[in-house]
C-alpha cells in the first residue's frame, strides 16, 4: 500500500512547501486541496514529478453541493454556483492523474430535508457527468454523525449506498475516512472495498470533548481494523493521513516535523 499525506494536514504550509517536505519525509504521493493549488497547473505537475509524488485523493475547492457551515470554509450559497464549480474542478483536477476526486452533499440546513435531498441528486448527477467526462473517479464521502449539521447529512456507508442508488449512479464511488466511519464496523467496509475510491486515515482522540483529529494509532485500534479490513477484502490505494487540527497542536508543527511524524503514524498502522 502506498502512503500519502492530504494538504490540510499542514495547512499554513504551500503547495511547494508540502511537496518538498512530503517527498523528504518518504511519503509515495500527496492528497491535493486545491484551494492550496497555484495557478499554473502545468508547472505544479512539473513540481510533483519532480519530488517522485503521485496524486492521491483531491478535494475540490468547493467540496459540497450544499453549503458547509465550516467557519472559513462555506464558499458559495446557492447550489448552483457550488455545482458549477464541482464540475469545473473534476475538469481540473483530471490534469494531476488523482486516485480519486471526492465530493460531500453538505448539510441541509434551513431546506427542507426533502428538497435539500433532491437538490443533491441533481447534483450529483451533473457532477458525476463532469467526472466522466473527465476521467476521473468520484466518491462521495460521509461525514462523522456529529457533523450532520455543519458537513455532511450523509453519515455512514448505508447512507452513502442509498443515495448513490437513488441518484443511479453506479460509476460513483465512496471515499472512505475512518475518523468519519469510527462508528462503522470493519466488515462494514470490506463489504465496499470494491467500491472504495480513496481512503483518508485519522484518528478519534482518545480524550473527551476534543473534536480535531489526531495520527493513525493515537486514538485506538480502530483505523488500523479498517485498513486491515479492506486490504483482506482486495482492496489497493493510497493510505492517505488527513489531520484537522488546532495551531496548538498538529497544525501548530513546521511542515517538515508533521510530516515525518505523519509518516511514521501511517508506517506504523501498518
Amino acid at each position: 500500500m502506498k502512503l500519502a499525506l492530504s494538504e490540510i494536514s499542514t495547512v499554513t504550509a504551500s503547495f511547494g512547501e508540502d511537496v518538498a517536505a512530503y517527498a523528504a519525509a518518504g511519503f509515495d504521493g500527496i492528497g491535493i486541496w486545491e484551494m492550496k493549488l497555484p495557478a499554473d497547473d502545468e508547472a505544479n505537475a512539473a513540481v510533483l514529478r519532480d519530488a517522485g509524488l503521485g496524486v492521491a485523493n483531491c478535494i475540490p475547492t468547493v467540496p459540497s453541493v450544499l453549503l458547509l457551515r465550516l467557519p472559513g470554509m462555506e464558499g458559495p450559497p446557492e447550489a448552483e454556483e457550488r455545482i458549477a464549480a464541482l464540475c469545473a474542478s473534476m475538469k481540473r483536477l483530471a490534469r494531476y492523474e488523482p486516485e480519486s476526486v471526492l465530493c460531500l452533499t453538505g448539510p441541509a440546513g434551513d431546506l427542507e430535508p426533502e428538497r435539500a435531498r433532491r437538490l443533491v441528486v441533481e447534483g450529483l448527477r451533473e457532477i458525476a457527468a463532469a467526472a466522466r467526462e473527465a476521467g476521473v473517479h468520484l466518491g462521495l464521502e460521509p461525514a462523522a454523525p456529529r457533523q450532520r449539521e455543519t458537513v455532511s447529512f450523509v453519515n455512514s456507508v448505508a447512507d452513502a449506498l442509498a443515495l448513490l442508488d437513488e441518484a443511479g449512479l453506479e460509476d460513483v464511488g465512496i471515499m472512505v475516512d475512518t475518523y468519519n466511519l469510527w462508528h462503522e464496523e470493519p466488515r462494514a467496509l470490506a463489504r465496499i472495498a470494491e467500491l472504495v475510491t480513496g481512503l483518508h486515515v485519522a484518528d478519534e482522540p482518545a480524550e473527551p470533548g476534543r473534536d480535531d483529529r489526531v495520527l493513525p494509532g493515537e486514538g485506538g485500534p480502530r483505523s488500523a481494523e479498517h485498513v486491515r479490513a479492506l486490504v483482506e477484502a482486495g482492496w489497493e490505494g493510497y493510505l492517505d493521513v488527513e489531520i484537522f487540527s488546532t495551531p496548538a497542536r498538529f497544525w501548530g508543527l513546521p511542515v517538515d516535523e508533521a510530516a515525518r511524524r505523519a509518516h511514521a503514524a501511517a508506517r506504523a498502522l501498518l
